[in-house]
């Protein structure tokens, strides 16, 4: 049976709060904002509540707000529409995401309102950043994977970070991980692995990656305006943390890292795969050498295995 007005609406409410979405509307003359119950709701504002454009812009997050208000801007001056997803925090500090589209009305060809519709679509986000994570991380040591750390590696096409900054990109490989599995397991290994990976987040939380780029492997990326005795001294530290002995049910195994790095320069155009395999590079010195050590492309060659590396090409000049 057809429905009346009140009953219509009735149900689109009801409908629209299941859905966690409002209606809004800015007057443009003096920016006074109507909103139905959702948006109320969505902010964590008492209902019918007066509402000051300016406390609930601030209620955006830095980076969401800049961009919402850009494209205000566009949809006044151009009439363009948009929808855009927001970051916010409610009135009670909650964190929220919401999906918010604009449009314009005109009268006598001015702009005099701008509407639309905001919907709370956080667990929407929490969704897709949870497959995100999934996607990018690595499972046994919770750090990024090889597909993450390769996308990092792709931004040295365009710039190197700081163009203050000297930046290193090093390779780390567990130096015993075959002979920790054979004598003590793989659920071993595995601990020695997690242990070094949280080790490496210690001792470079500053670093803009460190993933595992393979089976004892790990990557990483570090920058800094200190310039490359600072990177190195980083660097060394890192290495002497990776050699301290794992716990593992009442036994003490002894492990150790060999890193290779190159230094990335900063304000030129790099190769990523260049600079990956200069950093692959060091890390064969390191493991000819010895092992437990670090050492960087382009510099000398240990004497004790400098004929072998030197007839092979291994290093060349950076």
């Amino acid at each position: 049976m057809p429905l009346s007005d009140a009953e219509a609406r009735r149900l689109y409410d009801q409908a629209a709060l299941m859905a966690c979405i409002g209606a809004w509307e800015c007057r443009l003359a003096d920016t006074q904002l109507s909103w139905t119950d959702g948006i109320y709701d969505l902010f964590g504002l008492t209902r019918g509540s007066a509402i000051p454009r300016r406390s609930i812009v601030d209620l955006y997050q830095d980076e969401s707000r800049a961009e919402m208000e850009r494209l205000r801007g566009r949809l006044i001056a151009s009439g363009q529409g948009f929808v855009m997803d927001a970051h916010i925090r409610t009135a009670g500090g909650i964190e929220r995401w919401m999906r918010l589209s604009a449009a314009v009305t005109h009268e006598h060809g001015r702009p005099v309102r701008i509407h639309g519709a905001k919907q709370d679509i956080t667990g929407e986000k929490d969704m897709w950043m949870g497959l995100r994570r999934l996607a990018y991380s690595d499972p046994l040591t919770g750090l990024a994977n090889r597909r993450a750390f390769e996308m990092q590696l792709s931004d040295l096409r365009r710039h190197t970070g700081d163009a203050c900054a000297l930046g290193v990109l090093a390779i780390v490989d567990l130096d015993n991980l075959k002979p920790i599995n054979d004598r003590f397991g793989h659920a071993a290994g595995d601990e020695c692995l997690r242990q070094l990976a949280m080790r490496l987040e210690t001792s470079l939380s500053d670093a803009a990656i460190i993933a595992r780029i393979g089976g004892d492997e790990f990557g990483l990326l570090l920058c800094s305006a200190a310039g490359r005795p600072y990177l190195l001294h980083r660097l060394d530290q890192a290495q002497k943390a990776l050699a301290r002995p794992v716990a593992w049910r009442g036994t003490s195994i002894a492990v150790s890292a060999s890193i290779g790095a190159t230094i990335l320069r900063p304000g030129l155009l790099h190769d990523p795969e260049r600079r990956f395999a200069e950093a692959d590079s060091a890390l064969y010195v390191a493991k000819a050498g010895g092992r437990n050590c670090l050492r960087l492309f382009g510099d000398p060659v240990p004497a004790e295995s400098e004929p072998e590396l030197v007839r092979t090409g291994t290093l060349r000049a950076s």
